[in-house]
């Protein structure tokens, strides 16, 4: 009697012994997810996120990051220009990372991952071999193929594809340029024109998989994610969340993306009345009115332009496809760089029958534009043709119609032909 209780207290703390091992073995690595908030240089706007892989008997805490790049690297701004974007995977020293964070004003959020033992080593083994040197680089893309994503998709492959199928069929909330969008609000120019920019593929309907574009959705996704694991037992993916820095005095992300295009319609409204305005003063003031309105005219001709010239190159020749497609590129392209030599001539040219010809160019230009800009309004009516492209519209249109009108000419080359004048 007595031996058998000795074998059975003998198992049992083999078996005690065995289990806390296991726990001990199970608590050696811990994985977080660390999503920053938005930085202060543009690229940095959408935030970012990591992977930290913490092991208490090595006493290593290891930050494993997929948006690494260098402004060094060679022909670094031809292969960007071209869309040929090569990031990378880097490891480094995790405290010091959030060091650099919290001295940068940013925004840092910590969610501890409740995963086996097994998939912790999974995904330490995986994350190690993708620092390697022929696997550390990968094509970069916007939307698609970013740091988050590649976070998105090690945390599907940990809970054995339950991430992607809860959330890749359920509708999103946004379109992509809604979400590109809730990020610039409040920068008016870099809003325009990166919206300006983007094209109407953009537009359609995402899933919430898609959104994870973002460090802060797969933060959002996460938290109350839960994942069944090998032994049919449901449990939080999410075990804590910390909160390492506030930001402060920064620009908050929105919620709901800000309806943008009256306030551009106000702007374009405005330069409207100014070149009326230059106008009129060519009947009171024919010198002062006409270097106005000649130089305002050069002065739309060189912005427009030159983002339409952009637009027109990233379109047809370059990679950044998220730029194909766009109705923009009918009525804002490099055809408006016409206006700068016109519009210089019709400042400083003394010759009327020059600067007749050139306001008449001008004038034909700018009624291109506006007649293009409300062709694009009627077109997106069609399916397939959708383009969120309301603040471009708003704010160009006006003003094309406004310059498309200045003038008297037809009594001014009366004027001429009875009179010709050198002044």
């Amino acid at each position: 009697m007595i031996n058998k209780k000795i074998c059975f207290l003998v198992i049992f703390t083999v078996f005690l012994l065995r289990g806390v091992s296991l726990l001990a073995q199970d608590d050696r690595i811990t994985l977080k997810i660390v999503v920053t908030g938005p930085g202060d240089q543009l690229y940095f706007w959408w935030g970012h996120i990591a992977l930290v892989i913490e092991d208490s008997a090595k006493g290593t805490s290891l930050f494993y990051d997929w948006g690494v790049f260098s402004f060094d690297e060679k022909d670094f701004f031809v292969d960007f220009a071209f869309g040929r974007l090569t990031y990378l995977c880097a490891v480094s020293q995790a405290e010091r990372n959030f060091r650099r964070y919290t001295e940068t004003n940013r925004d840092i959020t910590v969610y501890t991952l409740d995963l086996p033992l097994e998939t912790k080593e999974k995904i330490k083994r995986l994350a190690e071999d993708n620092i390697r040197p022929e696997n550390r680089a990968y094509e970069y893309h916007h939307f698609y193929q970013n740091c988050s994503t590649r976070i998105r998709d090690i945390l599907d492959i940990a809970v054995t594809g339950q991430f992607k199928q809860k959330f890749g069929n359920a509708p999103g909330r946004y379109t992509l340029r809604q979400h590109v969008r809730r990020h610039t609000w409040f920068s008016p120019f870099m809003d325009w024109i990166l919206n300006f920019w983007m094209g109407q593929d953009i537009d359609t309907p995402i899933t919430i998989w898609d959104e994870m574009f973002l460090p802060s959705e797969v933060g959002k996704r996460i938290q109350d994610f839960s994942y069944f694991d090998e032994n049919g037992v449901e449990r939080k993916l999410v075990s804590a969340v910390e909160v390492l820095n506030k930001s402060v005095n920064r620009p908050p992300v929105l919620d709901v993306p800000r309806r943008q295009w009256d306030r551009e319609l106000m702007v374009g409204l405005l330069l409207a009345v100014i070149l009326v305005f230059f106008q009129f003063l060519q009947r009171r003031k024919p010198r002062l009115g006409r270097v106005l309105f000649g130089l305002s005219q050069s002065a739309m001709g060189l912005f427009f332009g030159i983002v339409g010239l952009i637009l027109f190159f990233m379109t047809f020749f370059t990679n950044h496809d998220y730029t194909y497609h766009n109705a923009n590129v009918i009525f804002v392209n490099p055809l408006l760089l016409i206006a700068i030599p016109c519009g210089i001539r019709c400042a400083f040219c003394k010759n009327g029958k020059k600067r007749f010809v050139s306001e008449l160019i001008l004038r034909c230009l700018w009624t291109y534009v506006a007649l293009g800009g409300v062709l694009t309004m009627i077109v997106k009516l069609f399916p397939g043709f959708y383009q969120q492209n309301q603040v471009t519209q708003a704010l160009v249109i006006p003003f094309a119609l406004a310059s498309s009108f200045a003038g008297d000419l037809g009594c001014r080359l009366l004027r001429m032909k009875a009179k010709p004048s050198n002044s």
